[in-house]
């Protein structure tokens, strides 16, 4: 959950003598808790309309299939397949931190798979496969499909029980999604009084992925990941030195029963990144709704033209939609001192998703020596989701994008040192090359 800021800048004297009772009571419901089921998100209320939810609808009407493999993960693959997840993009946890932990240890971890907007979590022997999705607007829903075979597989859309973990300060206080590095015991169960910590790309190395393995190699840099607490008064000190640079998940586990036998840090990079900006992207499109659907009642109580902005909605918006240029920017990424190199096809798989501009060049593009990528914007700029923002969150985040990209940012130095002035033309020539809904005077540039 997460409070409102202020409704409006309306103050006592603009009101009329009987609306000041109304600009009072505005005000106090405008810092009460927001709740997603509300007007004008109606979150459990409203169908989805992501990629899970129209596979759902093509099972149905007999457009598409999944096919059951008694012998190995049930509809894992075929889900993957239908879904376009690479298999490749392969991720394994062992912590107990799933509604079914008690099927998880470091001997059985849970594996996860991913695309730009879906994420599909599979347990061995388990009963369900567990699937996030993306809806354009409504952000992140949240699907079960058993793991018994049917004649036609049932997707079901999932609500409270997974919003019980899901949607809280972690999420940015929207049904999101969770990355989190804790300090694990020898059988995947958190000592949550050591601590816990929510991953982005501005997290320190040295706090990511504990719970989780990581295979392939970074040098020098240390994380939390492949090892377990064996001092119990101080769980917090691992052995980082032993789960560094792990090329061979074997003697963890038998990785002959996953479709993978890795858990590619490439990819637990770029899931870092892209969860965190899925958050975010949900949070500015609930928040510049809410803001402008308040804005739109007061207007009718005041007789403003429909349109009429306040000073308060203008900043609600702007203040949504500034992490997310932030994010997408890669504004405050941690550094990487030692080259990062994955020991699976994830790297070459995602690249090869482009778009391209005339000179190959692509956002998807990997440094990995220094930072993530190459060209430091996120190619989540293609995604459904950020097509789908209202009009004016839209209009801010490109007008800011397009201000810091020229240099022309007033935060420049303190929001973006890690464009430098070569980055900065690489990505507007690459994203005035391929992407279509720019406005106008991007193009004039």
């Amino acid at each position: 959950m997460r409070l409102h800021r202020s409704l409006s800048s309306l103050s006592p004297r603009r009101l009329p003598a009987g609306w000041l009772a109304i600009g009072l009571l505005l005000a106090f419901v405008a810092v009460t808790w927001a709740d997603p089921d509300d007007p004008p998100i109606n979150y459990s209320k409203t169908p989805g309309h992501d990629q899970v939810a129209q596979l759902e609808e093509h099972l149905e009407h007999g457009q598409a299939e999944l096919k059951f493999d008694a012998d190995h993960d049930g509809y894992l693959p075929s889900l993957l397949k239908a879904l376009k997840i690479p298999q490749s993009s392969q991720m394994l946890v062992f912590s107990k931190t799933s509604f079914q932990r008690n099927l998880i240890s470091p001997r059985h971890p849970r594996a996860l798979y991913f695309n730009d907007d879906t994420y599909v979590g599979y347990v061995h022997n388990g009963t369900v496969l567990e699937i996030a999705s993306m809806d354009p607007q409504q952000g992140t829903m949240y699907y079960t499909l058993p793991q018994t075979e049917m004649r036609v597989p049932k997707i079901t859309r999932q609500i409270s029980d997974c919003t019980q973990c899901h949607q809280s300060g972690s999420t940015k206080g929207v049904p999101g999604l969770l990355m989190r590095s804790i300090y694990p015991e020898d059988d995947g169960m958190p000592a949550f009084s050591a601590g816990t910590y929510t991953t982005t790309d501005q997290s320190p190395f040295s706090e990511r992925w504990g719970g989780w393995y990581v295979s392939g190699t970074h040098g020098r840099m240390r994380h939390m990941g492949n090892v377990t607490i064996d001092d119990d008064d101080h769980p917090d000190k691992l052995d980082t030195n032993f789960g560094a640079n792990v090329t061979d998940l074997s003697h963890h586990f038998k990785s002959a029963a996953y479709l993978q036998p890795t858990s590619d840090i490439v990819a637990l990079m770029v899931v870092t990144h892209q969860v965190n900006l899925h958050n975010l992207l949900t949070q500015a499109s609930y928040d510049v709704r809410s803001a402008l659907y308040e804005q739109h009642a007061i207007n009718e109580a005041l007789k403003e033209k429909p349109d009429y902005e306040s000073e308060g909605t203008q900043h609600r918006i702007m203040s949504a939609c500034d992490p997310v240029v932030e994010a997408m920017l890669f504004s405050g990424e941690t550094p990487i001192i030692d080259p990062i190199i994955g020991n699976s096809t994830f790297a070459k798989d995602f690249a090869a998703r482009g778009p391209r501009d005339s000179k190959g060049r692509s956002l998807r593009d990997f440094d990995l020596q220094h930072r993530i990528f190459k060209y430091p914007c996120s190619y989540l700029i293609y995604s459904d989701q950020f097509d789908a923002l209202p009009a004016e969150a839209k209009k801010y985040i490109y007008r800011r994008l397009w201000n810091v990209l020229n240099g022309k940012d007033k935060e420049q130095d303190a929001k973006f040192p890690n464009l430098s002035a070569e980055d900065r033309q690489n990505i507007l020539q690459i994203i005035l090359a391929t992407k279509k809904d720019l406005p106008d005077y991007w193009k004039t540039h």
